[in-house]
Parts: C-alpha cells; structure tokens; sequence
C-alpha cells in the first residue's frame, strides 16, 4: 500500500512539472505570434510620450486593449494608473507584473520614423518629450504579456494583476504619484498579491540577454536641493559680496570626499551627484543667492543616513567658511528606497529565467547606482525585478548611449523575450506553489 502511494505522489508530482512544462511552448507560440504587435504599439507609445501623472492617451490604449480581452479593468489608480486582472480557470496565488508608463523631459536626436516631436515647459523652459529610458517598451511588453496569458485562462493555477504605473521617474514638487501612491491606494490588496515581477529594458545589455541579481540590484535614491545666500555686488568689485557662485563651487567640490573619504567601497557603491545650477542673470552681477540640485544614491541604510548627514554638513560648514549660509533639503521631492530582490524568490525563479533565455544567456549583473519605484512593491510583497537587453548585438556596450539621454536606442527584437519571460515567471511562480 505504502508503494502504491508513492507511486501515486510521483505520478501526480510529475503531471504538474508536465503541466508547468507544457505551457512555456503555448507561451512561445503566442509570444512570437503577437511580438510585431507589441513593436507596433512601441512604436505608437514612443512617438507619443507624457509625463508622469500625465498619461492619458497612454492609459486609454491599455484600458481599451486589457478590456478587449476580457480582463478587469480598474482606471484612474494613482492618477492615470490601470490596474488589470485577469482570474485563471484553476485556483492558485496572485502574482503582479507591473510596467511604467511616463517619459521624460528630453529632446530626441535618434533619427527615426517614430521619433518623439512632442514639446512641453518643464520647470520653466521649453524641452521635448521623450521614452529615453524605455517605459514604452515596458508598457507594450506587458501588453503582450495579458494576451498570451488571457490566451491560456482556464490553464492559469491563480490570478495576474497587471499593473500600468504612472511617474515611475518622479512628479513635479507638491504632486504625489508612482508606485508609493499606488501602494497607498491598496494596489497590492484586493486580491491580495503574493509576489510581484517586473522588468527593465536596458541599451547596454545584449539582446536576447536577461539580468538579474539576488538582494540590492538598485540603489536607493535622494534627491537634494541646496540654497547658498550670500550678499549680492557688482562684478567689478567683488570684495563688497559674499559670492555665492563661489562659495557654490566649493560645495560642490567638497561633496565629492564623501564617496573618496567617506564610504566603504568594498562594501557598497555610492553617488552624490549635482546635477543642476542656479545662479545670477547678467555677467557683471554677482548675485545673492544659487540654488543646486542633485541626487545621491546608496545601497544600505547606513550608508543613506551618513550620506544625508555629511552633504548637510559639508553644505552649510563650506558657506558659513565664506560668510554665507545654506539651506539643505533630502529628499527635496522624491526618494526611492534601494530595489531589493528577495534572495529566495530570485533563486526559486532563476530556472524560469534560464528556460526562458537559455542558461548561456541569463547574466548575474553587478549593482546598479540607478534607481526605481519598484522597490515601494518589494517593501510590502516579495519581488523579482531585472533587466531585458535592448542593446543591438555586436555593439560595444561602453558606446552604446544610455538611458536619459536624447540618443537612448532600443533594438526591438528583444521584445519578445520579455514577454516571455514575464509570462513564464507568472505561470511558473503558480505552478511551484501547487
């Protein structure tokens, strides 16, 4: 008897490695059935890019598309976010995949038929509008994703929340929105979601490649605003200021001793970055005051809380030096906390991947000093986040231009590994848990 059900246990063991087996074919199938749609609607998306919390006509073409297919449909989550659910025909956990929908506030110089031309002001000065970092990829993947998997319902062991967010790359100051505001408004909850998968394209990474990392794969982020203000004089006798101009410069020079003099680098990267200044308005007034903006990135608490309290610091020791004084404000507007794949689900997921791209083709990848709202998904379920290659084979990857730049470039073959791989990771998440 006790041979019997062994037998049995073995049996039904093995008619659902089969089940979880036999699906990934249909999702290949499908997949490359559907992959010059997904391109197309890409192609759509990047011509037509908005700002975050500005994504109408980006959240109508996927409220319209997940409807089409029979899927639930929830708009107008975190501002323009739709939420989409599709229930299986089998019992089984819910799993979230999520894409971002926003662009950014970059001229496009890829000479393309689809280019972006859309302008726009933003803080103040005309600029262009533009996917520079792939969103509309990520959204037209996930797209692909619901139609091979509303395709395959009644063989789903669960249920798919598709989630389509709005200002993954932040909202104007006094705005809230992204992931934090979507988990705030219960995104996770009803039905409650068990783990969530997500994906980022990358123009630096093959095509066909997939990447991943276990723990910490992207930084946590700050951004800063420093007001230096000092008195204002004439260019030509500038012993009657306090020059805040100068007193900037150093600022700014001094900042960088916290990643030479300050942080371990054997255990952990880290970024302070000023990425904007701000200061006068004609060549013979030195003015009263300069404003700067800037980012710094880091991979644990610690080393966020030395960071914040060294740029303090450092701002208002190197203007009080001079005569003047600094205001220092981190976060000013945004702050991200650090991208954090669960150890355990990265492992239990890593031969879905492998199946997926081919093991010769599935890359751990070093940590990442960018930064992603995903994380606000990961602090409340465990999450598996990595990276899909968009770069062109053959191409130097150091060449190759980055993402937030006006030359960013996707090569599109390589969608439809992402839909793949988002389809299996969904499908063999539920199988394993049967």
């Amino acid at each position: 008897m006790k041979r019997f059900y062994f037998v049995l246990l073995v049996l039904c063991g093995g008619a659902a490695v089969a089940q979880k087996q036999n699906l990934r074919p249909q999702v290949s199938k499908k997949a490359l059935s559907i992959t010059q749609q997904v391109i197309d609607w890409r192609r759509d998306l990047h011509e037509h890019p908005e700002l975050g919390n500005l994504e109408t006509r980006t959240a109508a073409i996927v409220a319209k598309h997940l409807k089409s297919l029979g899927i639930e449909v929830q708009t107008g989550v975190a501002k323009t976010g739709v939420v989409g659910i599709l229930k299986g025909g089998k019992p089984g956990p819910v799993v979230a995949l999520r894409a971002d929908m926003d662009g950014l506030p970059v001229t496009e110089r890829v000479d393309l038929p689809f280019a972006s031309k859309v302008k726009t002001i933003y803080n103040g000065q005309e600029v262009g509008v533009m996917h520079a970092c792939g969103h509309d990829s990520h959204v037209a993947i996930l797209m692909g994703v619901a139609e091979v998997l509303a395709s395959m319902k009644k063989d789903i062991p669960g249920t798919v929340k598709f989630i389509f967010q709005p200002a993954e790359e932040g909202v104007p100051e006094g705005e809230e929105g992204g992931a934090a505001l979507m988990v705030k408004e219960g995104v996770l909850e009803n039905p409650k979601v068990e783990v969530i998968f997500g994906l980022h394209i990358n123009s630096q990474t093959p095509v066909g490649d997939l990447t991943y990392r276990p723990g910490g794969i992207m930084a946590a982020v700050n951004d800063l605003k420093i007001t230096v203000k000092g008195k204002q004089a004439h260019g030509a006798y500038p012993w009657s200021s306090i020059d805040p101009i100068v007193i900037s410069a150093q600022i700014v020079n001094n900042l960088q001793t916290i990643v030479s003099r300050n942080l371990n680098v054997t255990e952990n990267p880290g970024v302070v970055t000023i990425g904007a200044i701000n200061g006068g308005i004609r060549s013979n007034i030195i003015p009263e005051k300069v404003e700067m903006l800037g980012t710094i990135r880091n991979f644990s608490k610690e080393d966020e809380a030395m960071f914040i309290e060294r740029v303090k610091t450092i701002a208002t020791k190197t203007a009080e030096a001079g005569g003047a004084t600094a205001e220092v404000k981190i976060p000013f507007s945004n702050h991200y906390p650090v991208t954090f794949n669960d150890v355990a689900l990265t492992e239990k997921m890593l031969p879905s991947l492998q199946a997926t791209a081919g093991a010769d083709h599935v890359r751990l990848k070093p940590p990442v000093t960018g930064a992603e709202d995903f994380s606000f998904y990961q602090e409340k379920v465990p999450g598996l986040f990595i990276f899909l290659g968009g770069m062109p084979k053959g191409q130097d990857p150091l060449k190759a231009p980055s993402h937030h730049t006006p030359d960013f470039f996707i090569d599109e073959s390589g969608f439809g590994l992402g839909v793949e791989a988002l389809s299996n990771l969904a499908l063999d998440y539920m199988n394993l848990k049967k």
